[in-house]
């Protein structure tokens, strides 16, 4: 089987393997090329598609060459117009097939670019790899590139020197989003320490900062969390309960062993639990990248839920970090999706797609009905990209499903007895994954009595008060019984980020939790260690989630038939 045919196979997924491309590839062992091979090939074939498409439409050729598919007409027109041919004997069936054609490829591909406004192959490329022909309206305003810097193994001075040599600073963002992919600029980030903003597509994964875990591809949102939370020596350790791919995981140990460096104290642990054993192993290797290693306990294949919050074990857990699933609805457009633009036969080859940057052309009248030339195949090629549960079918009982399992995470963090914070975040847009989860758990009984309150917005770190976006009421969403003080105090205190602003984020929330309290013993002797409300869940599979079943909506509202309880120790 050749490059192609393989590249072809993988991309199709007809076994329905589940993971990332790239986790797919390096998991197959019967692959004749390389998987470094075709990931480049698809990876490549992909930033060119919607220039390809159109090329292999007009030429006519998946009408006059039927054994090629749409994906193996892409691969292989990709390699004959921009590589040095194509990899494949001469006479190999795909090589003959599309080397028949390879006059008509070439001259569509120059009415193209010159169609397209640019008047060397060189200026195509350049707005190719920044991404300037992509029609998505996600890509309208462009997304910064996100670095944070790894304390753990650098600081942010020595990138500065290193790294980032010869890059200009920048304090307006504008200036960032609108940056050629290949500008030398960056932005030292206002709000989170140690994160710097560059151009969309800068390109940093083959850096030896990079691979050596020094900086991490990390969106500025995702790094509310870790920094609201605000752990010190004196909060013990720290507990992350849905900790996969491990973004958060690791900033939350450099914050806490920087903070324990500048107190001359043991630094503190980090509990990470991640109940999928495949996103263990992500965590697992993220972590060690990181040289976090040493602070955090991976408790793998582990949910956070059955975990017993009284057990001697989490005795000195003193704050806790919650990102549970969510329906993914702030994320935009991401470098680790592969998007390819498919063409398709059924089009003439006179099809007149792809517009001018300069003068408008006069179009034919269109026809009635159209087919429709707008199939893409998307796939995620790197595992550590945020989770997400698309939300198919009825929205309403998706996010209701969600986010009862949302408060019912953080209901349970908040009995762990020496708990004294709690950050809870999604990146949804979704009031009722948001502030509705908040305000339930306020009202929880295990919050009453245990004195969990908002955080404040005057009580948070400087960078997180000074953000402007703060949580919002939806009427109709929830009951309103609330006293309209502690709503706005609540609303105050929660944090929205919005995608494809000025401000550079995906969609996002978080929210932080404080209370005061007495010694260990005496929230036990008020409360109980292990109730039975803990025992009797045994929690659900972030896959459960988006299922839209009888069963899983009768589990997300507790309805399911209770399990026999177990014995305590």
């Amino acid at each position: 089987m050749s490059l192609y045919y393989e590249a072809a196979a993988v991309l199709a997924n007809a076994d329905k393997v589940g993971g990332s491309l790239k986790s797919r590839l390096y998991k197959q062992k019967d692959l004749k090329s390389s998987p470094a091979q075709i990931f480049a090939l698809v990876a490549e074939s992909s930033k060119w598609s919607i220039v390809l498409r159109d090329v292999v439409e007009k030429s006519g050729l998946l009408t006059e060459e039927k054994k090629l598919t749409p994906v193996l007409a892409l691969l292989l027109a990709h390699d004959l117009l921009l590589k040095n041919g194509i990899v494949a004997p001469a006479n190999h069936v795909l090589k003959l097939a599309i080397n028949r054609h390879k006059a008509r490829l070439q001259a569509e591909f120059t009415k193209t670019r010159i169609r397209l406004g640019y008047s060397t192959v060189a200026a195509l490329k350049e707005a190719v790899r920044d991404g300037a022909l992509e029609d998505s309206p996600e890509n309208a305003v462009r997304h910064p590139r996100w670095v944070r810097i790894n304390t753990l193994k650098t600081t942010l001075a020595e990138q500065l020197a290193t790294t980032f040599a010869g890059y200009q600073k920048t304090e307006d963002l504008a200036a960032i989003l609108t940056a050629s992919g290949n500008a030398k600029i960056l932005l030292e980030d206002p709000h989170i320490p140690n994160l710097l903003a560059l151009p969309s597509k800068a390109d940093l994964s083959k850096s030896s900062a990079y691979t050596k875990g020094q900086i991490i591809f990390q969106d500025k949102a995702s790094c509310f969390p870790a920094y609201l939370l605000n752990a010190s020596p004196e909060d013990g350790d720290v507990v992350d309960g849905c900790a996969a791919p491990g973004n958060k995981t690791t900033h939350l140990a450099a914050i806490c062993s920087e903070r324990s460096q500048l107190a001359d104290a043991l630094a503190q642990g980090v509990v990470a639990f991640e109940k999928d054993p495949a996103r263990a192993l992500i965590l697992k290797k993220m972590v060690k990248l990181a040289s976090a290693d040493k602070l955090v306990s991976i408790k793998a294949s582990s949910d956070f839920l059955a975990a017993k919050a009284g057990s001697n074990e989490f005795a000195n857990v003193g704050a806790l970090l919650l990102d549970p699933s969510c329906s993914g609805s702030g994320i935009v457009g991401r470098d680790d999706i592969v998007k390819l633009h498919l063409p398709s036969a059924s089009l003439s080859a006179n099809t007149d797609r792809p517009q001018s940057k300069g003068k408008k052309r006069k179009r034919e009248p269109e026809k009635e009905t159209q087919p429709d030339t707008d199939a893409t195949l998307q796939l995620e090629t790197d595992d550590t990209a945020p989770e997400e549960t698309p939300l198919e079918g009825k929205l309403a009982e998706r996010l209701q499903a969600l986010s009862t399992f949302q408060r019912r995470i953080l209901e349970h963090a908040m009995r762990f007895p020496n708990a004294r914070k709690i950050t809870y975040s999604t990146c949804s847009i979704y009031f009722e994954e948001n502030e509705s989860v908040v305000f339930n758990a306020l009202a929880s009984t295990i919050a009453k009595e245990r004195g969990w309150r908002i955080l404040k917005r005057e009580d948070q770190v400087e960078g997180m008060r000074n953000w402007k976006k703060r949580g919002v009421w939806e009427d109709g969403k929830m009951e309103d019984n609330l006293n309209s003080e502690m709503k706005v105090e609540a609303l105050e205190g929660c944090i929205r980020c919005e995608k494809a602003t000025e401000d550079g984020t995906m969609g996002f929330f978080v929210a932080a939790f404080t209370r005061d309290g007495g010694s260990r013993q005496d929230v036990l002797q008020m409360t109980g260690a292990g109730d039975d409300e803990d025992e009797e869940w045994n929690g659900f599979s972030d896959a459960e989630i988006p299922t839209p079943a009888p069963e899983l909506m009768a589990q997300a509202t507790g309805k399911t038939r209770k399990k026999k309880k177990k014995h305590m120790n």
